[in-house]
């Protein structure tokens, strides 16, 4: 049973009575229990009622879903209740309670509007409906078992830069073709050699058949494997803005994604800690973004220490041939979570490229100096980026590609890795 707004109104008006009269204040509290006792009994019986959600259709961080309640009512009375989902904060639930009637032997429907905050599984687990009776006074209130998931998928707000890339593309594999013959390059035809033509790429028995001399033509092999390893371990909790590092490293990889598949390469995921978290074997066409964008909906960061060992075992057991590997990590922890050993692992088998989104707040933290709280602060960034810087160095020597960008043009630059790798030849 629940008290209303308007039972409660009226036991003030009775208390004002009490002031003029004690006996009237009697009579009248008298008839106000009486008539909230017959209100209560007549109310609708939310034992009667029958709940069902419908399935949610995923939506994109940032866009606004909705969840649907079909409610049945097999009771004797009408149901007039105030009904409240409830679903995690972050579900952005609006509004947050509906009134619904509901006639015996009929069902109505709920339409509840979602606006998500966060990426991942939002849940709901329980409905609480409040049934009132004519007068409103008082209410039978129950909690009734509805659970309900609503996927919320990564905003991809890095496709902004697709058109860009894909143009980027077409002319690596169209009007302007890789020049020099490179490592895993295709031949596609010959053509007059113009001055700043590599020289190595003269066919001699060409020129001996012609008057003029003749070069080769390469272009970038398809249906290569981008391999997409994903740490998600104590470091990518770290806020950087307004958003984890997690969630950068995976509009990044959507962007690479993206790219490689209109480029005919295959892509495949490997999300780790301490532990596998996420597998996509490698995946080709059409069917890319989709497949990546389920397997990195649930992911989040956990609290634990990663060990980059098992990412990179987990890469090589899962590819074989040559293949490029970007590795979603962070230089900040480099040297103490063992990135280095891993990429030399990963380097000898694999194209390498590390990819770290670089905090705008240590620049800011090392141009303040007016207090000394400022410089204090400015040291310890100052001590920051040099061992961001040690741990890139390190990897530069062991011929790994390092990006290291801020959040805002991270996914970027990690696709422009991608491209320029393929045109060198060397995927």
């Amino acid at each position: 049973m629940a008290l209303t707004g308007r039972f409660v109104a009226l036991t003030l008006v009775g208390v004002l009575l009490a002031i003029a009269s004690a006996r009237a204040a009697a009579l009248f509290a008298v008839a106000l229990v009486v008539l909230a006792l017959i209100d209560l009994a007549l109310a609708g019986r939310v034992a009667d009622l029958r709940l069902l959600r419908e399935p949610s259709s995923p939506v994109r961080l940032g866009e606004a879903g909705e969840t649907r309640l079909r409610l049945s009512n097999s009771g004797r009375r009408t149901v007039r209740a105030l009904v409240r989902d409830a679903w995690v904060p972050s579900a952005g639930v609006r509004p947050r309670q509906q009134a619904v009637t509901v006639p015996r032997g009929e069902r109505r429907g709920l339409v509840t509007a979602l606006h998500p905050t966060r990426r991942g599984e939002r849940r709901a687990e329980h409905v609480t409906i409040r049934s009132y009776g004519p007068l409103g006074l008082l209410a039978r209130q129950r909690r009734l078992p509805v659970p309900g998931t609503l996927r919320v998928l990564p905003a991809f707000a890095s496709r902004r830069f697709l058109p860009e890339k894909l143009s980027r593309l077409r002319q690596l594999d169209g009007a302007v073709l890789v020049r020099q013959r490179g490592q895993g390059s295709e031949f596609d035809s010959l053509r007059t050699y113009v001055l700043g033509d590599d020289v190595r790429a003269i066919d001699w028995r060409a020129t001996a058949r012609s008057r003029e001399l003749v070069v080769r033509t390469w272009r970038p092999e398809r249906d290569r494997v981008v391999m997409l390893a994903i740490d998600t371990g104590r470091s990518s909790a770290a806020r950087i803005g307004d958003e984890p590092r997690l969630d950068a490293a995976l509009d990044a990889a959507l962007l690479v994604a993206a790219v490689a598949a209109r480029a005919g390469d295959r892509v495949g995921l490997v999300a780790a800690d301490v532990a596998v978290r996420a597998r996509l074997g490698a995946t080709a066409g059409d069917r890319v973004l989709p497949s990546l964008v389920d397997a990195l909906a649930p992911l989040e960061p956990a609290l634990v220490e990663t060990d980059p060992q098992l990412l990179a075992a987990e890469v090589l057991r899962q590819v074989g041939k040559r293949a490029l590997v970007v590795l979603f990590g962070s230089l900040d922890t480099g040297a103490d979570t063992g990135l280095v050993p891993a990429a030399r692992a990963l380097v000898a088998r694999h194209e390498v490229v590390v990819a770290s989104v670089a905090d705008p707040a240590l620049a800011r933290m090392r141009a303040r100096t007016a207090t000394p709280a400022d410089v204090y602060a400015a040291a310890a960034a100052e001590l920051a980026t040099s061992g961001r810087d040690r741990v890139a160095e390190q990897l530069r020597r062991l011929g790994v590609h390092v990006v290291d960008a801020p959040a805002d043009r991270f996914a970027s630059h990690v696709a422009d890795a991608y491209l320029e790798l393929k045109a060198a030849g060397r995927l």
